[in-house]
C-alpha cells in the first residue's frame, strides 16, 4: 500500500467516525507510520482519533502529535478538576474505591491500587471523559500476586485462541515481579493491541513490555 493510499484511508476513517466527525486533523503517512497533528477540544476526542487509526489495515505505528486545547468553559482550577474526576470515578462501579486522583493544570494523575488491569483502564477511560482533563498519568498499581509460569501459559493459550493472532509468531517471557515481555510479529496495529490486551488480562501481570513489530503483508 502506498503512503498516499494509507493517508486517504485514514482520512476516510476519521471522517466516517461519528465520535470525531467534524474535527480537523493533519494526517501524514510514511512506510506504515501514521502521524496525526492538530488540536482537539478534549482528551476524549484525542483518544477516539488514535483509536480509529489503530483499527486500519496497513498501519504499523501511530505518531500521536495531537494537542488538547480546551474551550474556556471546560477549564477548571486544580481542586475543582480533582473533585470532578473523583466524583466520576466513584460513580463508576467498575473502578475500585481504592483509586484516587490528583490534578494540576489539566493533567490528572491516577493513584491508588487495583486488582486487575481492566480496572486501571476503566479508571483512565472514565477520567478522560471529564471536561477539563488534557492528559492522564495512570499510576495505579496492581495488587495481584504474580505467578510467572502460570501467567506465561495463560497468555500463550489466549494467543492460540485468538482468531487474528498467529501464536507461533509471538514470544512470551515472564518474571516473578509480574513483568511480561512480548516479542515477535503481527500483521496489524489492531492485532498488536489484542496481544497486549491478552497479556494484561492475566492475573499477576503488573507490567507489559511490548516489543512486537507490525509487519504489514498486503
Amino acid at each position: 500500500m502506498s503512503d498516499d493510499d494509507l493517508r486517504r484511508r485514514v482520512v476516510a476513517e476519521l471522517s466516517g467516525d461519528p465520535r470525531v466527525d467534524g474535527e480537523t486533523f493533519q494526517v501524514s503517512a510514511a512506510d506504515g507510520t501514521v502521524t496525526l497533528r492538530g488540536t482537539v477540544a478534549s482528551l476524549r476526542l484525542k483518544r477516539a482519533a488514535t483509536g480509529a487509526v489503530a483499527r486500519l489495515r496497513g498501519v504499523v505505528r501511530i505518531a500521536d502529535e495531537l494537542r488538547v486545547q480546551l474551550p474556556g468553559a471546560d477549564r477548571r482550577e486544580d481542586e475543582e478538576l480533582r473533585g470532578d474526576v473523583r466524583e466520576a470515578l466513584m460513580l463508576d462501579t467498575s473502578v475500585p474505591t481504592t483509586v484516587d486522583a490528583l490534578a494540576r493544570d489539566g493533567l490528572v494523575t491516577l493513584t491508588g491500587t487495583a486488582q486487575w488491569h481492566h480496572e486501571r483502564e476503566a479508571a483512565e477511560s472514565r477520567a478522560a471523559s471529564v471536561p477539563g482533563v488534557i492528559g492522564i498519568d495512570n499510576a495505579i498499581t496492581l495488587t495481584q500476586t504474580p505467578d510467572a509460569d502460570a501467567a506465561r501459559e495463560l497468555i500463550t493459550s489466549a494467543f492460540q485462541r485468538n482468531a487474528v493472532l498467529a501464536a507461533d509468531a509471538l514470544s512470551v517471557k515472564t518474571s516473578s515481579g509480574g513483568l511480561v515481555t512480548l516479542s515477535g510479529t503481527v500483521s496489524s496495529w489492531a492485532a498488536r493491541d489484542q496481544a497486549v490486551a491478552a497479556a494484561w488480562s492475566v492475573p499477576g501481570v503488573t507490567q507489559v513490555d511490548t516489543r512486537i513489530r507490525v509487519v504489514y503483508k498486503p
